[in-house]
């Protein structure tokens, strides 16, 4: 067994504590031997009991059947080894009807009174209950330092709990029944005292079963290793697998995410950590790879042959709203683009993988990030939006919220024109725009093509050839939908051309209420299904492309560009986008 003493020290960003572990054995793979941590047991070996067996299997958002409840996670680096020692990976392990009934699952929600637990996380499981997507044996427990009894747990997520449109009639019922599987336990995050405590309430609630556990980091990043050094240690399955999500942000730059990721690697393996970013379970970004792939109208097209530049684009109606304080420490640009938007950017231009399954799509999005330049101060616009006045109501500046400075750089606007060096994409440029207090709430990807050769009917469109432009979008928020403009002709005996629309407007097409991102995510990974969750390499090539400019926007304290709360957003990113003689494809008259 070899011990290690690592400093793991935080950064001048302060993103980490000052020690990622104490005096703890490291997690050491090689050919001939593994250690692991001392008493954790984050993945264990035992599973040939569970072979030849009936089956039981769920599907998982890329439609393959997966395991709800595995004995341990597939990736397991020793069971790695052994397999590639035979010259083959070896499969995700089944699991029989009899061992379904044998296993639990425990989600510990860590961060349980904060907001995104009571707004998204315990809605999302109450939602993946009602709708019978959970497994039969399961208990939720809620952990943080804020003093809680079960009940006032349940009181405080009830409020938030809500069934879906069209199964109204059963309610109150299932409500009552997945509350009564919540419990709460107080303890701080980093205390091995305290996650020893939770772990012998979840010894009671599986009673004897084999647990399968997920942790959900409802935290600030600065706490993360903390609470995974403490559960690793007291609160780790003994007998199923472990696993823990990660909420974003993974650092502040380059450096900060390099030395996170190694510090929860002191403790967890790669395949055991899920960094979550919830714009990859929205519905549209979801099926932005079933339009391209599976549609043989959209792939030949899909080039810089046809597509003369794609638009990235988000923005909010409202301000920071109080959360002023973590905003500032962050900006659009980290809480935004370099994780959202180009999570979807990736997922527009990669290549066609080899099959669905998570590493074969996680690497071609990898590819494209690696393909890219690093992003140039020249090509970037910074804006904060300014106090406004309209219809006799006032809206107040960034600065004005009481957690923010007063001088205050920090951009809540932000456009850029992004490249890809390979041979699909060479010139086209990507433009990402978000920002806050602006005139509208939207978030989708816009595709303009072309214009056409020699197009006849060049002089009815005048001088304005962008109006002739065909364009693809995908609105994935709010109202989510998928439409083409298209030039038609107006019906009469003249010759007018008119720009419509073909388009998919998902509330008309599919009645049924979307699931919230948050649901499909949490599925995924009680399934262990890892396609929609961010790997460290993936990270790593994300961050270098935002890092330098970065580093050079504070380096110079760069003044943003102010804007009207309520406008949309700072002339400088008209100019970026003509520097590219591109037009923003939100700001037509037909999109306004």
């Amino acid at each position: 067994m070899a011990t290690h003493f690592s400093p793991c020290s935080s950064s001048s960003t302060n993103f980490l504590p000052s020690s990622c572990f104490k005096n703890e054995t490291t997690v050491l793979f090689s050919r001939f031997a593994v250690t692991v941590p001392r008493k954790s047991t984050w993945v264990t070996q035992n599973h040939s009991r569970i072979q030849g067996r009936k089956h039981f299997h769920i599907k998982s958002s890329n439609g393959h059947p997966l395991n709800a409840v595995s004995l341990q996670d597939d990736g397991s680096p020793t069971a790695k080894e052994h397999d590639k020692s035979q010259g083959k990976e070896k499969p995700a392990i089944p699991i029989s009807e009899a061992e379904k009934e044998e296993s639990t699952l425990s989600i510990t929600v860590v961060g349980a009174s904060g907001d995104l637990a009571k707004k998204k996380i315990f809605p999302a499981l109450f939602a993946l209950f009602y709708e019978d997507w959970l497994p039969e044996n399961f208990t939720v427990f809620g952990y943080a330092r804020t003093k809680l009894t079960d009940e006032e747990l349940r009181n405080m997520i009830s409020g938030t709990l809500t069934c879906r449109i069209d199964q109204r009639e059963n309610c109150e019922d299932k409500m009552d029944q997945f509350l009564k599987r919540c419990f709460y336990h107080a303890g701080q995050y980093d205390s091995e005292g305290d996650f020893s405590e939770l772990n012998s309430k979840l010894k009671e609630k599986e009673a004897g079963k084999v647990s399968n556990r997920l942790f959900y980091l409802s935290i600030p990043p600065n706490i993360f290793v903390d609470v995974v050094r403490s559960a690793s240690l007291r609160a780790s399955s003994l007998n199923g697998w472990t696993r823990v999500i990660v909420e974003k942000p993974f650092g502040r730059d380059s450096e900060s995410s390099g030395e996170l990721t190694r510090c929860l690697k002191q403790y967890l393996t790669e395949d055991q950590i899920f960094r979550i970013d919830h714009y990859l379970g929205k519905e549209l970004v979801e099926n932005l790879s079933v339009l391209r792939f599976s549609n043989l109208v959209f792939e030949p097209l899909w080039s810089r042959d046809y597509i003369r530049n794609v638009q990235l684009i988000f923005s909010e109606d409202f301000g920071t709203e109080g959360r002023g304080g973590y905003f500032d420490n962050y900006g659009i640009i980290r809480d935004i683009m370099q994780n959202h938007l180009l999570q979807i950017l990736a997922l527009f231009a990669m290549e066609t993988p080899v099959s669905l399954d998570a590493e074969d799509v996680r690497n071609e999005k990898v590819k494209v990030l690696r393909s890219m330049k690093p992003l140039q101060l020249e090509d970037v616009i910074v804006g904060q939006y300014k106090g406004h006045s309209k219809s006799g109501r006032s809206y107040p500046a960034y600065t004005d919220d009481p957690t923010v400075p007063k001088d205050s750089r920090t951009p809540t606007f932000a456009a850029a024109a992004l490249f890809i060096n390979n041979a699909r994409w060479d010139g086209v440029p990507f433009l990402m725009k978000a920002g806050k207090a602006l005139h509208t709430r939207r978030a989708e990807v816009r595709v303009q093509f072309r214009h056409v050769p020699g197009n006849l009917y060049k002089r009815n469109f005048g001088t304005d050839l962008d109006k002739a432009t065909n364009e693809l979008v995908l609105r994935v928020q709010p109202d989510e939908a998928i439409y083409l403009k298209i030039n038609n002709k107006v019906p009469g005996l003249g010759m007018r051309l008119d720009r419509s629309d073909l388009n998919l407007l998902y509330s008309a097409r599919y009645p049924r209420e979307i699931p919230d991102a948050y649901e499909r995510l949490l599925l995924d990974a009680i399934a262990g299904e890892r396609r929609l969750f961010i790997r460290s390499d993936e990270l790593d090539a994300a961050w270098a492309l935002f890092t330098p400019m970065l580093k050079e926007l504070e380096l110079k304290k760069i003044v943003p560009e102010l804007y009207p709360h309520g406008s949309r957003g700072p002339v400088g990113a008209h100019y970026l986008a003509a520097k590219y003689n591109v037009r923003w494809g939100d700001l037509s008259s037909d999109d306004s």
